[in-house]
Formats: C-alpha cells, structure tokens, sequence
C-alpha cells in the first residue's frame, strides 16, 4: 500500500488492509506517495494548495528515518510511523496545520533521532521521496491520488470506502480486489463520494 499520512481516504484503506491481515493470508508492504509530489504545479482550490504545501514534513520525516534500513526494518518503521502520524492528524483531529509539531511529538513517541524534523522541513530526501511516490504512479498511472494498492503488478486508486469494514466484510472486499486485479483489462469502478471519511 502506497500512502501519504495526511489523506484520511488513506488511513481508511489501511485500517481495511490491517483487518485483511487478520482474515487472509496478507503480509502488506508499506510505502510513501505524497499528495505534494502528486500536485506539484496544478491549479488547485486554495485550501487544498495550502493543504499540500504543509503535507511535505510527514512523508519526508519517513523516508528519512527509514532509508538507511534493511527493507524488513524500513516496512515496520514506515508503519509505526505511519500509524502515529494518523492517531494524531485523523484520530485525534489535529489535522494538519501545525505538522512540525506532529512530527516532533511522532519522533519522541517512537525513540527516533530529533534531527529528522529539521530534513522534513528541507529537501535533502525529495529525490527519494520522489522515487518512492514514482514507483505507485508506474504502477497505477497519473490520474490517481492516493491511496493506492498493489497487488502483484496490478494497481489500483483506493478502494476508497467508510467506514473501514471488519472482519470477514474486509476480507470479502479483499477478494473482491483480488477478483478485479485478475481480469485482464479491468480499470475502474467508481461512484459519487456523498460520506467523509468515519473513523469509527
């Protein structure tokens, strides 16, 4: 699974993808996009052009704490952080305007060096950050956001669903995504999002 911390359509499809894990045989990779990356240079509303000109910390913060790790360590890593991340921003409805905040406190909750907020602040790791965003973009194409999933060298944007389902209902959406990745030629299905995004 590909995802930016920021996106609560993202943290949705990976509590769905942490409820599989339960039901299926399912080891999943976590990686970073980020929606900065992805709107870099588009015409975008206001608040979301601010809402992507904050989000550069979060994906930079992790790529900096994991790159030096051996790619077992990196995955674990990328999630712990990714799951603090998304306690703070989305859980505890902090979002995201104060994010080198976030990123402090995440860096202190999880032991990690103080000195990975100042590069999130910077663009010492944007090349790698690119790559790891690039890599879901090759897979899935551009007219996508995020989240995406991977299954085998099929990808998809999303799914895209609230609240996340439980259980054996998240491992039947599973097979459902595993039925579609395995027909040749399928692209898309897709409907009016009339719900945001229920945590519960």
């Amino acid at each position: 699974m590909f995802f930016d911390p920021c996106c609560p359509w993202a943290w949705m499809t990976s509590r769905w993808l942490m409820e599989v894990e339960e039901v299926r045989d399912l080891d999943v990779t976590w990686s970073v996009m980020s929606l900065s990356v992805l709107n870099e240079g588009r015409d975008l509303d206001p608040d979301y052009r601010a809402f992507n000109d904050r989000g550069w910390g979060p994906v930079r913060a992790i790529i900096a704490a994991t790159h030096d790790l051996p790619q077992d360590e990196a995955n674990v890593l990328r999630k712990k952080m990714y799951d603090a991340f998304g306690q703070k921003i989305h859980l505890d409805g902090r979002g995201t305007q104060d994010l080198p905040s976030l990123i402090t406190e995440v860096l202190e909750e999880l032991d990690l060096d103080p000195a990975i907020n100042e590069i999130a602040q910077g663009e010492s790791v944007d090349d790698e950050l690119r790559e790891s965003h690039h890599r879901a973009i090759d897979l899935v194409g551009d007219d996508v956001g995020t989240p995406v999933i991977a299954i085998g060298d099929v990808a998809f944007f999303g799914p895209v669903v609230t609240p996340a389902p439980k259980g054996e209902e998240a491992g039947r959406l599973w097979d459902g995504c595993l039925l579609v990745a395995g027909t040749p030629g399928f692209f898309e299905l897709k409907r009016t999002r009339d719900k945001g995004p229920d945590f519960s």
